[in-house]
């Protein structure tokens, strides 16, 4: 039963549960969206200001050296078109002796090559062959003796070959190009397979050109390995910034939804009733949401569960009652000598049996109701054509001797609820047919519709009036329990189930309306009848969703 009922990992609910919920708009309302985009659009936005930083510092590098060789090969140009190294007149040329010991006198940075060609695109100086700095790249660490000698690759010096030949067509179509004088600045290949930064600027003696200088950086390769391991600190922030998304995944979203799942488990493994997880509860997420919503769902088909029970226990208790009647009359029928007694036995036996089929009737009427307020999607319901079509039945159906309805509604106005036509006509239905069963022969039900601010939430109320005995004072809420019947002496047995009223209250509270009962009072306070009151939530307007 509900006192037994276990909860999966209870805990005490947290302060403020029963308060309403606050949910704080994020990316599509939800916080953890957001939270997740955040992070993987920060991580995103770090690499690409990082390689857009770095791609701009890598182009800003290559122009301010390129800058740097064409002011520093501009200026041996202008030395060597001077007289003291050109010969020839009245065309001039290098001076094979004396340029070659200007490349050598002036300072060549470490990483730089300067190379003069003459006119005929023909090399007259290099300043590594007038340096004491060999080029190249250092030998490989001796062998121990007796070491096999590995054999060269064929494919690797004809690759070689390629690209040292595609290397000097590179440098002499600069050199071609700039005899033309026109000042080149490239990035190529070395003959030595590295990347270079060269420039190459005409040599002019007033305006004719003598040759070209070359001046090449080797360094670019280096400022590329610098730039990148610039980058590596942006990459391994992004990187950390993920590992820290995936974390938080794990910690604010894989394991909560893990322990609901360990939790609904043992929900469904009958070793509890309901899931209670008062950590999660107060998250203001989609997960304390979720939480909650679990939560809520499990205590109610708790709470459904035991009413079950409830509901089958006192079925149980109602059927064995007319089946034990039954029972005793077979038992007794053999022995009964006058037929004034068999008969007796007889009617007795009918009457059990109309009451066993209405029991079964109604039983079965209410354990079909959930099902039929779920399937059923609430829509606008005019009131007031509702009422009007029920009492109209009636009293087109009226019989001598029972009670007259009546009904007053809203003068002009037609009142409007959101709800299932069905169930709510049976509400009344059986409201009306109770307060019939109780009236005085050719007595009047009255039955009023009005609005009143009494109940901002259910505005809406239906008052249905009788003039029968009344209902005792501590009965006015036993009368809405299952199978509670108190009837008027001479009333028919068996006529009636008790399950009518308690059906009125679950279908009106399925609607989020409240029904009760009480007593009318006469002017000297004596009781002149019964009053039933529903009170039902109006319609939205028109244009808004409930």
């Amino acid at each position: 039963m509900a006192s037994d009922t276990a909860i999966a990992k209870a805990d005490p609910l947290p302060p403020g549960d029963n308060e309403p919920r606050r949910r704080l708009k994020r990316f599509g309302g939800s916080r953890l969206g957001g939270l997740i985009l955040a992070l993987n659009l920060l991580s995103l936005l770090i690499l690409f200001v990082g390689a857009l930083l770095l791609n701009e510092w890598q182009r800003g590098l290559i122009e301010a050296r390129q800058e740097t060789l064409v002011a520093q090969a501009e200026l041996l140009a202008n030395v060597l078109a001077d007289k003291e190294y050109t010969i020839g007149e009245p065309t001039p040329q290098f001076n094979v002796e004396k340029a070659p010991l200007l490349l050598r006198d002036n300072f060549i940075p470490k990483g730089q090559r300067a190379r003069l060609f003459d006119i005929d695109g023909l090399l007259v100086a290099d300043s590594y062959a007038v340096t004491e700095v060999i080029p190249g790249r250092p030998l490989p660490p001796a062998r121990p003796a007796g070491t096999p000698v590995q054999r060269p690759d064929p494919g690797s010096e004809t690759r070689n070959t390629a690209d040292l030949d595609r290397a000097r067509a590179a440098l002499a179509a600069e050199v071609e190009q700039a005899l033309d004088g026109q000042p080149q600045a490239t990035q190529r290949r070395s003959e030595g397979g590295d990347r270079v930064i060269s420039v190459s600027i005409p040599v002019r003696h007033v305006q004719q050109v003598l040759g070209v200088l070359t001046l090449e950086a080797g360094d670019v390769d280096e400022t590329l390995a610098a730039q990148r391991r610039a980058l590596m600190p942006f990459a391994l922030v992004a990187l950390a910034v993920n590992l820290l998304g995936s974390l938080l995944m794990h910690l604010f979203v894989a394991r909560p939804v893990m322990r609901l799942s360990a939790a609904a488990d043992e929900v469904r493994l009958q070793r509890a009733r309901a899931i209670s997880l008062p950590d999660l509860e107060h998250r203001k997420d989609e997960i304390g949401d979720l939480a909650r919503s679990l939560e809520t769902m499990t205590e109610t088909l708790s709470d459904r569960m035991d009413a079950i029970e409830a509901f089958a226990a006192d079925v149980s208790h109602e059927i064995k009652n007319p089946l034990t009647s039954i029972r005793s009359a077979l038992e007794t029928l053999p022995l009964v000598k006058t037929p004034a007694q068999r008969e007796k036995l007889t009617t007795l036996l009918q009457q059990d049996v109309r009451r066993l089929d209405r029991l079964i009737t109604d039983i079965s009427n209410a354990s079909r109701l959930d099902a039929e307020l779920n399937r059923d999607r609430p829509r606008a319901i005019d009131l007031t054509q509702l009422l009007t079509e029920i009492v109209g039945v009636y009293e087109s159906g009226l019989k001598p001797g029972e009670a007259h309805l009546t009904f007053a509604g809203p003068t002009g106005d037609h009142v409007q609820i959101l709800g299932r036509d069905g169930p709510l006509g049976q509400v009344f239905r059986n409201l009306i047919d109770n307060a019939r069963s109780f009236s005085p022969p050719g007595g009047t039900v009255r039955i009023s519709l009005l609005r009143d601010d009494i109940d901002p939430d259910r505005p809406v109320r239906v008052r249905i009036d009788d003039d029968g005995p009344g209902i005792p004072p501590e009965n006015l809420e036993t009368v809405f329990q299952r199978f509670y019947t108190s009837r008027p002496r001479g009333a028919v047995f068996g006529a009636n189930s008790g399950l009518g009223l308690s059906i009125v209250r679950q279908i009106v509270e399925a609607h989020g309306g409240r029904v009760r009962a009480e007593n009318r009072h006469g002017p000297s306070g004596e009781i002149s009848g019964a009053r039933f009151e529903v009170a039902l939530p109006a319609a939205p307007p028109a244009g808004r969703r409930p």
